[in-house]
């Protein structure tokens, strides 16, 4: 059973940063698809950030280039996002979401490209 498991979600006043953790078990294959998703009640789920573990460069939505990085412990099968420069517009539920194939390559932006979903966790920015 593929389980995520997202930590490190809280409050953080704007220009501020804060580090998500997504711990991702249950997948056999060494590498996965794997991204964060944010989402604010009322508005669809949207991509932040995205990144293949087995290598190649990481992918980004235009607001989180520069301020936000994704990355992948293998050892310790840990999706990370670094959030840097944070704004009240940062404001959502964040969710980390993998799949263990390409999907024919989907896009990595696309929500239902990914099977595996964790249960979300608050990020509040403050003006």
């Amino acid at each position: 059973q593929v389980l995520l498991r997202e930590s490190g979600g809280g409050s953080v006043q704007a220009g501020g940063s804060l580090t998500l953790s997504c711990i991702i078990t249950g997948y056999t294959t060494r590498t996965i698809y794997a991204a964060w998703f944010r989402q604010v009640p009322g508005n669809e789920r949207e991509a932040v950030a995205g990144i293949y573990t087995g290598g190649g460069a990481n992918n980004y939505a235009d607001f989180a280039k520069g301020r936000f990085t994704i990355s992948h412990d293998n050892a310790k099968n840990t999706l990370y996002l670094q959030m840097t420069d944070l704004k009240p517009e940062d404001t959502a539920t964040y969710y980390c979401a993998a799949d263990r194939t390409s999907k024919f390559g989907a896009p990595w932006h696309r929500a239902g490209r990914y099977s595996a979903w964790g249960q979300g966790i608050e990020v509040t920015v403050s003006s």
